[in-house]
């Protein structure tokens, strides 16, 4: 995948600020559904408080299937865990590859995933 912004994603704005008390994160892969949440919130908590659609299956790192990718706002992710570099290589980290059970979020974020139908239950690879 490039790096270039689709142009549904370009009208999203991403802000990173210490001030901002919520956050809003875009899930893609669920018709753009944008929510807030608190700063400092778990990704894929966000997702199943909000019906955001982030697939999951043990919520705690052992698996990979909440596997998905910060479209846009890398930067107001917290830092890579241990428990996603068993499941991540180094180059889904740079495209931007995350696992939703472990990523706090800080500041705006648009996140996306290959929905469970089209990866066979399985964390597909791009």
């Amino acid at each position: 995948m490039s790096d270039a912004v689709p142009p549904a994603l370009a009208r999203i704005e991403t802000t990173e600020t210490t001030s901002v008390t919520t956050v809003t994160v875009t899930f893609v892969t669920n018709a753009m559904k944008a929510v807030t949440a608190p700063r400092n919130s778990n990704l894929l908590r966000i997702s199943l408080r909000e019906q955001g659609g982030i697939p999951f299956k043990c919520g705690g790192g052992l698996c990979g299937t909440c596997r998905c990718r910060i479209e846009l706002g890398r930067e107001n992710t917290d830092s890579v865990k241990p428990k996603e570099r068993r499941h991540l290589t180094e180059a889904d980290l740079a495209a931007g590859y995350r696992m939703a059970c472990q990523t706090f979020v800080n500041g705006d974020v648009a996140v996306s995933w290959v929905p469970r139908d089209l990866a066979g239950g399985n964390a597909a690879r791009s």
